[in-house]
């Protein structure tokens, strides 16, 4: 069926704005070049005068406009105030701190014990039910993604819980289900192609090259055409991630796009590295095993955290290196995450399955419950690594865009751990304190 337009409110960044994070993020290069090692980055140089934004007069002395700099870099650092924005800070913490109760209902289940994490309130009920409403609708009547007796497993999932605590600053309801969307489908892909529901690593490198043309769509003969376009009919993983992209692509701008389609061939090229392991019998050693945990994670999520914020990070903003290994790093440690919460399902799933505790524990001769707390100790220096890049970057370009796309990349790692946690219908944690 054809996609509704969907009217979401775009930034309307002009090229100069474009332009305009180039130079700041130049600046603080050049700045940085210069400094001596292990100095503090001194404040970015001025940049040009953007038109139509008002606040108080440059200060008339260097001094002043240093301290006035400095109070500004603080207060977006803080980030916004309120319910929902717990998870949103940029500046770094240099402990894990005990966890406080959020402004909003505790949530259910039981963090890891020792695991660095950021409480947040609980998501909106209210989006949380019309999420919900939609995205089985959706998963039913327009792409027909599951038989009956799986629909025990689709609701306890509960992805409308999961994307509306990720995504606290999306305007609308529409804007969410843009994520909700591709979240479902990509567990589709795993799950039918890799996983649980007749999944293998047999053949999987076809399945997901077939599939990943309904992401970046095929440009081939007249002749052959119409082959390809009925394939993506086929079954449930292709028929969802046409769909899913679909709706996206008519919301998103085309870097938007093609940054989504990118990332997810990291995904599928991560799915392929664990299929070989398991086609040889083979466990990696930990860096390798971490490496392949780097392309085959969450990373499509947070990265997608603009569009779905109803705005637009500049495409050279986003490529800049500094960017891509805060996104990496992200990803890294939310996916550890789920390695950590779904340790004991997977161990009583059938077949052998990899996580970090099950690589460690083979390769460096540890024991089961050593083996998880030193994934702990991981995922934790992950997790303080992503904060210290992002308030580098976010200090280095202060660019608003930028602390904006920050933020949504935090609140995307909270929302995250807080799914996993509370969400006792999948996870419980193993007896091992």
């Amino acid at each position: 069926m054809s996609v509704p337009e969907l009217p979401l409110p775009r930034s309307g960044l002009p090229e100069a704005a474009s332009r305009l994070g180039a130079h700041l993020l130049a600046s603080a290069a050049a700045h940085a070049s210069t400094a001596g090692a292990g100095s503090v980055a001194a404040p970015v140089p001025a940049a040009p005068p953007v038109p139509s934004v008002s606040g108080p007069a440059r200060p008339a002395s260097p001094q002043a406009e240093t301290q006035a700099r400095s109070a500004g870099l603080e207060r977006i650092l803080r980030g916004p105030s309120g319910l929902g924005t717990t998870g949103l800070r940029l500046s770094p913490r240099s402990e894990p701190e005990p966890p406080s109760p959020p402004p909003a209902a505790v949530a259910e289940g039981t963090p890891v014990p020792g695991l660095y994490h950021h409480p947040v309130p609980e998501p909106d009920p209210v989006r949380v039910e019309e999420v919900s409403r939609r995205i089985k609708a959706w998963a039913l009547d327009e792409v027909s993604l599951y038989p009956d007796d799986w629909e025990e497993e689709f609701d306890g999932f509960s992805v409308g819980r999961y994307m509306v605590g990720c995504h606290p600053d999306a305007p609308t309801v529409d804007h969410l289900m843009l994520a909700t969307r591709l979240m479902v489908a990509e567990n589709a892909v795993d799950d039918c192609y890799c996983e649980d529901h007749g999944g293998s690593p047999v053949g999987l490198g076809e399945r997901l090259l077939l599939a990943h043309t309904a992401l970046d769509p095929l440009y081939t003969t007249e002749e052959y055409a119409p082959g390809w376009a009925k394939s993506l009919h086929a079954d449930a993983p292709r028929r969802a991630y046409r769909s899913a992209m679909e709706y996206f692509v008519r919301a998103a701008g085309d870097s938007q796009a093609d940054r989504l389609r990118h990332d997810m061939a990291r995904l599928h090229m991560g799915y392929l590295a664990e299929a070989a392991w398991a086609q040889l019998d083979r466990v990696p050693e930990v860096w390798e095993y971490l490496a392949m945990r780097q392309f085959n994670n969450f990373r499509p999520c947070p990265t997608i955290t603009d569009t779905v914020g109803g705005y637009e990070l500049p495409a050279d903003l986003h490529a800049r290196p500094a960017m891509q290994k805060v996104i990496a790093l992200a990803g890294n440690a939310t996916t550890i995450v789920n390695d950590l919460y779904s340790y004991t399902k997977e161990l009583d799933a059938p077949g052998h399955h990899l996580n970090l505790p099950v690589v460690i524990a083979k390769r460096e001769g540890l024991s089961d419950r050593d083996a998880y707390l030193k994934s702990v100790e991981v995922h934790n220096d992950l997790m303080h690594a992503f904060e210290r890049e992002a308030a580098a970057l976010a200090e280095a370009c202060p660019a608003p865009v930028v602390h904006r796309f920050l933020r949504g990349v935090a609140a995307w790692v909270d929302g995250n751990h807080h799914w996993h946690q509370s969400n006792t219908y999948r996870y419980s944690l193993p007896d091992f304190w």
